[in-house]
């Protein structure tokens, strides 16, 4: 699967994004879907993860109830909508495959740069 997350940009404290990432490929609707974060030096990390039926959801802790992931099989796009960000949020942005909830990404997109700044 061939993935391309967009809707990166730049917010301040306390702002909005949603990230949207189009897949192309095999059966998207198979897969988990998920968004990974990355800073400078630090591993990728699991932000949110989704079932391919939508009723299994992940969120790291540093992002409940402030970011929620969603997925249209149809449109083969999964979001990840992002309240109240704040500048432990900065980080470059995946979507991922994975055959689970939360386990090991299969195939893995460009990011998309988020930068929330005070």
């Amino acid at each position: 699967v061939q993935l391309q997350a967009s809707g990166g940009g730049s917010v301040q404290t306390g702002g909005s994004l949603k990230l949207s990432c189009a897949a192309s490929g095999r059966d998207f609707s198979t897969y988990a879907l998920g968004w990974l974060r990355a800073t400078p030096g630090t591993e990728r990390e699991y932000v949110a993860s989704i079932g391919w039926s939508a009723d299994n959801t992940y969120y790291a802790d540093s992002v409940r109830g402030r970011f929620t992931i969603s997925r249209d099989n149809a449109k083969k796009v999964v979001y990840l909508q992002m309240n109240n960000l704040n500048v432990e949020d900065t980080a470059i942005y995946y979507c991922a495959t994975s055959w689970g909830v939360g386990t090991t990404p299969l195939d893995v997109g460009p990011g998309t740069q988020v930068t929330v700044s005070s």
